[in-house]
């Protein structure tokens, strides 16, 4: 759900704090439709290039700049599913279609620019556009939620499907997601790596914003050491001392990885933290501290240009991902080293024998 724009004012300044940390406190009235009256978008076909965000060949200049390297030296590649950008309350759809303008640039300029980037330097990215559920989905889940969900889990299951049959080619998989993406990676995961071959290629799945239980899968596990591969981590972040005000318990007995040490400390200092990525496209290192607790990762008032316009803000669930944007950078590729040794320690064992 992040809305981060390149700032081109003081003016501008402002409105994206504003945004980027959901000051306003303001309760959504959202219009809607049954779900049966509902017109479904067409399924998008990933044969299309157009239906695609981010292909490898497809960098915008921006995003370029930030993997700073040719693609075809990178070994991993990169699954990443964006958060919910629909989020309009008077919009009575229920799913955005992929054709959508004004959605396709928020998932580009937002998305992609300030969360998927943190994974430009371990892998090739692909991102999937999808027929996203409306955010009022979560909240009405049994008025048509449901059924929003299932044609959006539809489109990332298809065009990862697409992926691994024309693009993947054997290489290790990091997957990346947040908030509703995080929804649907998770399905994704379980129905694609639990258990399977395809976990071998696993480097690691990075799922914030959704409450996660340990047990939620068979056999991919919490990672809980900063080199660790073929298991996940997730988090959600809050400020400091302060809990969700709906659906209380949501988070309790979630994974809480430390998205700055990525260990099982319990409290950093401002020097461990690598980097906040600000709207600015600036980079803000030793800017906060976290806590962990019960489900939830506790982060003091970030260290930012006009902080103090986010002084009242508690949920801290838009910044997930930008937070900590330089330390899932680092820690991607650390994994992604990690995965390669231990393929060429596998074989050279093997080849002893």
């Amino acid at each position: 759900m992040n809305r981060f724009f390149k700032i081109e004012s003081y003016k501008f300044i402002v409105i994206t704090i504003l945004l980027l940390l959901g000051v306003s406190s303001c309760k959504s009235v959202y219009q809607t439709q049954s779900f049966t009256n509902n017109i479904v978008p067409l399924a998008p076909n990933y044969e299309q290039e157009q239906n695609w965000a981010v292909l490898p060949w497809t960098y915008s200049e921006e995003l370029q700049t930030i993997a700073s390297q040719e693609q075809d030296t990178l070994m991993a590649d990169v699954f990443y599913v964006y958060p919910t950008l629909f989020l309009d309350a008077k919009d009575k759809r229920w799913n955005i279609p992929v054709d959508d303008a004004v959605q396709n640039e928020k998932v580009l300029n937002t998305a992609v620019q300030f969360q998927a980037s943190a994974w430009a330097t371990a892998g090739k990215l692909y991102v999937p556009f999808y027929r996203q559920a409306h955010i009022r989905s979560y909240a009405m889940y049994n008025q048509g939620g449901k059924q929003a969900f299932e044609i959006a889990y539809a489109d990332v299951k298809t065009a990862f499907e697409f992926y691994l049959k024309h693009y993947n080619k054997g290489r290790p998989i990091i997957i990346a997601s947040h908030s509703q993406g995080t929804t649907h990676t998770r399905r994704l995961l379980k129905e694609f790596f639990d258990g399977t071959d395809l976990q071998k290629q696993l480097i690691a799945a990075y799922i914030p914003g959704m409450g996660i239980q340990s047990n939620e899968f068979a056999t991919i596990k919490p990672m809980t050491t900063p080199d660790e591969i073929a298991g996940f981590v997730s988090w959600n972040t809050y400020k400091k001392n302060t809990y969700p005000k709906k659906d209380k318990n949501w988070f309790k007995g979630s994974v809480t990885s430390n998205p700055v040490t990525w260990d099982t400390k319990k409290a950093t200092v401002r020097d461990q933290h690598k980097g906040f990525l600000f709207s600015n496209g600036k980079l803000y290192d030793k800017a906060l501290t976290i806590t962990i607790t019960d489900g939830l990762v506790w982060t003091s008032l970030p260290h930012f240009p006009l902080r103090l316009f986010a002084i009242f803000k508690k949920n801290y669930h838009v910044g997930d991902i930008n937070l900590f944007w330089q330390d899932i950078r680092e820690n991607a590729e650390l994994r992604t080293r990690n995965w390669d040794y231990k393929q060429h320690d596998a074989k050279k064992r093997h080849s002893t024998f």
